[in-house]
Protein backbone atom coordinates (compact mmCIF):
# COMPACT_ATOMS: atom_id res chain seq x y z
CA UNK A 1 0.00 0.00 0.00
CA UNK A 2 1.76 2.78 -0.89
CA UNK A 3 0.59 5.67 0.82
CA UNK A 4 -0.78 3.70 3.44
CA UNK A 5 -0.61 5.84 6.08
CA UNK A 6 -2.60 8.81 4.65
CA UNK A 7 -6.23 9.72 5.69
CA UNK A 8 -7.94 7.18 2.88
CA UNK A 9 -5.17 4.12 2.74
CA UNK A 10 -4.69 3.94 6.59
CA UNK A 11 -8.59 2.95 6.02
CA UNK A 12 -8.02 0.56 3.63
CA UNK A 13 -4.78 -0.65 5.55
CA UNK A 14 -7.20 -1.66 8.60
CA UNK A 15 -9.87 -3.02 6.16
CA UNK A 16 -7.60 -5.38 4.42
CA UNK A 17 -5.99 -6.37 7.92
CA UNK A 18 -9.48 -7.09 8.83
CA UNK A 19 -10.17 -9.48 6.03
CA UNK A 20 -6.72 -11.28 7.45
CA UNK A 21 -4.05 -9.87 4.30
CA UNK A 22 -0.63 -9.58 5.43
CA UNK A 23 -0.01 -5.50 4.66
CA UNK A 24 2.99 -3.53 4.09
CA UNK A 25 3.20 0.17 3.38
CA UNK A 26 5.10 2.62 1.81
CA UNK A 27 5.11 5.67 2.86
CA UNK A 28 6.82 9.17 3.16
CA UNK A 29 5.09 10.61 5.82
CA UNK A 30 5.89 14.14 4.05
CA UNK A 31 5.14 17.52 6.19
CA UNK A 32 2.07 18.44 4.24
CA UNK A 33 0.06 15.24 5.37
CA UNK A 34 2.25 14.52 8.54
CA UNK A 35 3.55 15.94 11.70
CA UNK A 36 5.26 12.60 12.18
CA UNK A 37 4.66 9.26 12.72
CA UNK A 38 1.00 8.41 12.58
CA UNK A 39 -0.65 6.72 15.98
CA UNK A 40 -3.11 5.33 14.58
CA UNK A 41 -1.24 2.90 11.98
CA UNK A 42 -2.09 -0.73 13.20
CA UNK A 43 0.92 -2.61 14.43
CA UNK A 44 0.05 -5.54 12.15
CA UNK A 45 1.47 -3.56 9.33
CA UNK A 46 4.61 -3.68 8.31
CA UNK A 47 5.98 0.08 7.73
CA UNK A 48 8.84 1.22 5.30
CA UNK A 49 9.44 5.13 5.57
CA UNK A 50 10.52 6.10 2.12
CA UNK A 51 9.64 7.86 -1.38
CA UNK A 52 7.69 6.04 -4.18
CA UNK A 53 9.93 8.14 -6.45
CA UNK A 54 12.62 6.36 -4.91
CA UNK A 55 13.43 3.15 -7.38
CA UNK A 56 15.08 1.11 -4.81
CA UNK A 57 12.65 1.88 -2.28
CA UNK A 58 10.24 0.28 -4.26
CA UNK A 59 11.49 -2.69 -5.32
CA UNK A 60 12.29 -3.32 -1.27
CA UNK A 61 8.19 -2.76 -0.98
CA UNK A 62 7.40 -5.16 -3.63
CA UNK A 63 8.87 -8.02 -2.52
CA UNK A 64 6.43 -10.57 -2.57
CA UNK A 65 3.85 -8.96 -3.08
CA UNK A 66 0.65 -10.12 -4.79
CA UNK A 67 -1.69 -6.82 -4.96
CA UNK A 68 -0.81 -3.33 -4.68
CA UNK A 69 -3.16 -0.67 -3.39
CA UNK A 70 -1.31 3.25 -5.15
CA UNK A 71 -2.53 5.94 -2.79
CA UNK A 72 0.57 7.58 -2.63
CA UNK A 73 0.31 11.21 -3.57
CA UNK A 74 0.84 14.86 -2.88
CA UNK A 75 -2.43 15.72 -2.07
CA UNK A 76 -4.85 18.67 -1.98
CA UNK A 77 -5.49 21.43 -4.76
CA UNK A 78 -2.40 23.57 -4.60
CA UNK A 79 -2.01 27.35 -3.54
CA UNK A 80 -0.43 28.49 -6.99
CA UNK A 81 1.27 27.38 -9.99
CA UNK A 82 4.57 27.97 -7.97
CA UNK A 83 3.78 24.44 -6.90
CA UNK A 84 3.31 22.41 -10.14
CA UNK A 85 6.84 20.60 -10.37
CA UNK A 86 6.19 19.04 -6.67
CA UNK A 87 2.59 17.90 -7.92
CA UNK A 88 4.12 15.99 -11.16
CA UNK A 89 6.76 14.91 -9.66
CA UNK A 90 5.19 13.21 -6.59
CA UNK A 91 2.23 11.89 -8.61
CA UNK A 92 3.42 11.10 -12.38
CA UNK A 93 7.18 10.47 -11.30
CA UNK A 94 6.21 8.11 -8.15
CA UNK A 95 3.37 6.38 -10.34
CA UNK A 96 6.35 5.57 -13.29
CA UNK A 97 8.32 4.50 -10.76
CA UNK A 98 6.27 2.20 -8.91
CA UNK A 99 4.62 1.10 -13.06
CA UNK A 100 8.25 0.13 -13.85
CA UNK A 101 9.33 -2.03 -10.75
CA UNK A 102 6.07 -3.48 -11.66
CA UNK A 103 7.18 -4.03 -15.23
CA UNK A 104 10.24 -5.12 -14.38
CA UNK A 105 8.94 -7.84 -12.07
CA UNK A 106 6.73 -8.89 -14.80
CA UNK A 107 3.98 -8.37 -12.13
CA UNK A 108 0.62 -10.15 -12.53
CA UNK A 109 -1.36 -9.40 -9.58
CA UNK A 110 -3.82 -6.63 -9.28
CA UNK A 111 -2.61 -2.70 -9.31
CA UNK A 112 -5.79 -0.10 -7.72
CA UNK A 113 -5.18 3.11 -7.86
CA UNK A 114 -6.73 5.71 -6.24
CA UNK A 115 -7.92 8.60 -8.16
CA UNK A 116 -9.95 11.63 -7.70
CA UNK A 117 -13.42 12.66 -8.54
CA UNK A 118 -11.54 15.99 -9.38
CA UNK A 119 -10.59 14.83 -12.74
CA UNK A 120 -14.40 15.53 -13.35
CA UNK A 121 -14.21 18.80 -12.81
CA UNK A 122 -16.82 20.78 -10.13
CA UNK A 123 -18.42 17.47 -10.65
CA UNK A 124 -22.05 17.17 -11.49
CA UNK A 125 -25.33 19.30 -10.71
CA UNK A 126 -28.82 20.20 -11.63
CA UNK A 127 -30.49 23.53 -11.95
CA UNK A 128 -34.07 23.16 -11.24
CA UNK A 129 -34.87 24.97 -14.65
CA UNK A 130 -32.19 23.78 -17.39
CA UNK A 131 -31.58 20.49 -15.65
CA UNK A 132 -28.20 18.96 -15.51
CA UNK A 133 -25.36 21.39 -16.06
CA UNK A 134 -21.74 21.61 -15.87
CA UNK A 135 -20.70 25.12 -14.15
CA UNK A 136 -17.41 27.23 -14.77
CA UNK A 137 -14.44 26.88 -12.73
CA UNK A 138 -15.26 28.12 -9.51
CA UNK A 139 -14.31 32.06 -9.24
CA UNK A 140 -11.65 32.62 -6.42
CA UNK A 141 -13.43 35.85 -4.80
CA UNK A 142 -16.67 33.06 -4.30
CA UNK A 143 -13.78 30.71 -2.42
CA UNK A 144 -12.46 33.63 -0.64
CA UNK A 145 -16.24 34.40 0.49
CA UNK A 146 -16.96 31.00 1.56
CA UNK A 147 -19.39 30.40 -1.34
CA UNK A 148 -18.31 26.87 -2.29
CA UNK A 149 -21.53 25.68 -4.05
CA UNK A 150 -21.50 27.04 -7.87
CA UNK A 151 -24.35 28.74 -9.27
CA UNK A 152 -26.26 27.37 -12.72
CA UNK A 153 -23.93 28.71 -15.63
CA UNK A 154 -27.43 30.08 -17.00
CA UNK A 155 -29.32 31.84 -14.74
CA UNK A 156 -27.42 32.05 -11.43
CA UNK A 157 -29.30 29.85 -9.31
CA UNK A 158 -28.16 27.37 -6.99
CA UNK A 159 -28.12 24.06 -8.03
CA UNK A 160 -27.84 20.96 -6.26
CA UNK A 161 -25.49 18.08 -6.74
CA UNK A 162 -26.12 14.54 -8.45
CA UNK A 163 -23.89 11.60 -8.75
CA UNK A 164 -21.29 12.16 -11.29
CA UNK A 165 -20.74 8.50 -13.49
CA UNK A 166 -17.84 7.74 -14.78
CA UNK A 167 -18.71 8.03 -18.33
CA UNK A 168 -18.52 11.89 -17.29
CA UNK A 169 -16.13 13.68 -19.78
CA UNK A 170 -12.83 14.55 -18.04
CA UNK A 171 -11.90 18.05 -17.07
CA UNK A 172 -9.09 18.73 -14.59
CA UNK A 173 -9.10 22.14 -14.00
CA UNK A 174 -6.23 22.56 -11.48
CA UNK A 175 -2.57 20.55 -11.43
CA UNK A 176 -3.51 18.25 -8.81
CA UNK A 177 -6.34 16.96 -11.08
CA UNK A 178 -4.75 17.03 -14.19
CA UNK A 179 -1.52 14.82 -12.33
CA UNK A 180 -4.40 12.55 -10.92
CA UNK A 181 -5.84 11.85 -14.43
CA UNK A 182 -1.98 11.56 -15.28
CA UNK A 183 -2.13 8.22 -12.89
CA UNK A 184 -5.15 7.14 -14.39
CA UNK A 185 -3.37 7.43 -18.02
CA UNK A 186 -0.24 5.57 -16.80
CA UNK A 187 -1.87 2.77 -14.63
CA UNK A 188 -4.32 2.10 -18.43
CA UNK A 189 -1.13 1.91 -20.64
CA UNK A 190 0.89 -0.53 -18.31
CA UNK A 191 -2.35 -2.55 -17.84
CA UNK A 192 -2.45 -2.60 -22.01
CA UNK A 193 1.30 -3.24 -22.43
CA UNK A 194 1.35 -5.85 -19.46
CA UNK A 195 -1.69 -7.96 -19.78
CA UNK A 196 -2.23 -7.58 -15.71
CA UNK A 197 -5.20 -5.71 -14.24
Amino acid sequence: MTGGAGFVGSHVVDALLARGADVRILDNLHPAAHAGEPDYLDPRAEILLDDVRDSDAVERALDGVDAVAHQAALVGLGTDLLDIADYVDHNATGTAVLLRALARRSFRGRLVLASSMVVYGEGRYACPEHGVVRPPPRARTDLEAGRFEPPCPTCGRPLEPRTVPESAPVDPRNVYAATKLHQEHLCEAWARETGAR
